[in-house]
């Protein structure tokens, strides 16, 4: 088949796959973050995350599933209990969630299925800190779409990578969030240039169009 020619381009069946961004529990669930203990459940990530985004990504994620679209998923997860594995910034900043902590597994709504992919990640980019391009190309994956959290963080991070590894990359606007409405918007419009940012409605739409394919 010929490459794609522009971002917006039609998925191809057996050449897609949706990356879930850091959709666990430490992050998703009120008090469950020991980093940011000063957010409580009103503050704008919860409610929005909450009442848009995991909805949003249910939706993807049972579309990809009955569709025949690859389903990946990467959490922050240091390799050891104690994390002197982690990124020198996880470090500083500081992050760390051992692999024994039950609130660093994806929040039950979104929780892998089946043999779905999880890669554990120790720094904001999944393409640094993991092996997701060895798997994705193994795969035959050339279509991302990504979804999850930061915006303008982990997303972010996973957008530009993948770009850069000639993929074609589509971003989810309503299934990702970040700590506040301007800083998510300003963030799409910093690497929209990497990607096709769109809706739910569209991405679920051109994912159920491939289980109509011959």
């Amino acid at each position: 088949m010929d490459p794609p020619s522009r971002r917006d381009a039609m998925f191809r069946k057996g050449q897609t796959a949706v990356l879930v961004v850091d959709m666990q529990v430490i992050w998703l669930e009120p008090g469950a973050d020991p980093f940011h203990p000063e957010h409580g459940p009103d503050h704008y990530f919860y409610r929005q995350t909450a009442a848009t985004t995991i909805p949003n990504v249910q939706r993807i994620l049972k579309a990809a599933r009955a569709n025949g679209v690859e389903v990946v998923h990467t959490i922050i997860q240091s390799l050891t209990e104690d994390g002197r594995d982690r990124s020198l910034d996880h470090k500083l900043t500081p992050i760390h969630v051992p692999p024994s902590l039950p609130a660093g597994r994806p929040v039950a709504a979104l929780a892998p299925v089946g043999d779905e992919i999880v890669l554990p990640k120790t720094s904001s980019g999944v393409f640094n800190s993991t092996n997701i391009d060895y798997v994705l190309k193994n795969l035959g994956i050339r279509y991302l779409i990504v979804v999850g959290v930061m915006t303008d963080q982990c997303v972010d991070m996973a957008v530009r990578d993948a770009a850069d590894r000639s993929y074609l990359v589509t971003c989810v606007a309503d299934a990702c969030a970040t700590a506040s409405e301007e800083r998510h918007e300003a963030a799409l419009r910093a690497f929209g240039g990497y990607c096709w940012v769109t809706d739910t409605d569209t991405v679920v739409a051109r994912i159920e169009a491939l289980g109509k394919d011959a």
